[in-house]
């Protein structure tokens, strides 16, 4: 090559420069924030004398985490409780140990046996069917109280569907009204 020709590689290495760290880096911390909370997880599990296989994904900018069981072994019920109550308690403990081994706040999402994929589903066709409800009527419609992960799905949904949504009220009682145009 000679000199004053610039080569794809030296392109690709300014760019990147200058992008900072790129999408791979990303996915490269999230990954690690997966690795760290399976080894947490699986260190839970074990205390727990519970049976369970950890699967992890990235999906966008959050890491995702399943505990998954084997046929229909429902000893991992256990750690969802009542309405995922304990499988939230979970996630926070686990998120802590992510920050304690990165030093930076992780956003990783956990599912354990399903639960919050099917709970996701379900919140998906609660919010479709309540901006399906304003669309006819042309009135805001207030949902009941949800948790943070709760309200996110029903806004995608409603956002979906073509409507605004916003969240309203103080925690533990603060929900989803879906606003016509």
């Amino acid at each position: 090559m000679t000199e004053g020709t610039i080569s794809a590689v030296d392109t690709e290495a300014e760019a990147e420069a200058e992008a900072g760290p790129g999408a791979e880096g990303a996915v490269a911390r999230l990954e690690q924030e997966g690795d760290i909370a399976a080894d947490y997880l699986e260190g839970l599990l074990d205390i727990a004398d519970l049976d369970g296989d950890i699967d992890m994904d990235v999906e966008g900018d959050r890491a995702l985490v399943s505990i998954v069981g084997e046929g229909s072994d429902r000893s991992l019920q256990r750690l969802v409780g009542h309405d995922g109550e304990v499988l939230e308690a979970l996630q926070e403990l686990t998120r802590l140990a992510v920050h304690r081994e990165t030093g930076e706040r992780s956003r990783l999402m956990l599912d354990i046996a399903g639960f919050r994929a099917r709970k996701r589903s379900e919140l998906a066709a609660l919010g479709a069917e309540a901006a399906e409800r304003v669309k006819s009527s042309g009135e805001q419609e207030k949902l009941r109280p949800m948790t943070p992960f709760e309200r996110k799905v029903v806004h995608d949904a409603v956002a979906a569907a073509g409507l605004r949504s916003e969240s309203e009220g103080e925690e533990p009682e603060r929900c989803v009204v879906v606003l016509p145009r």
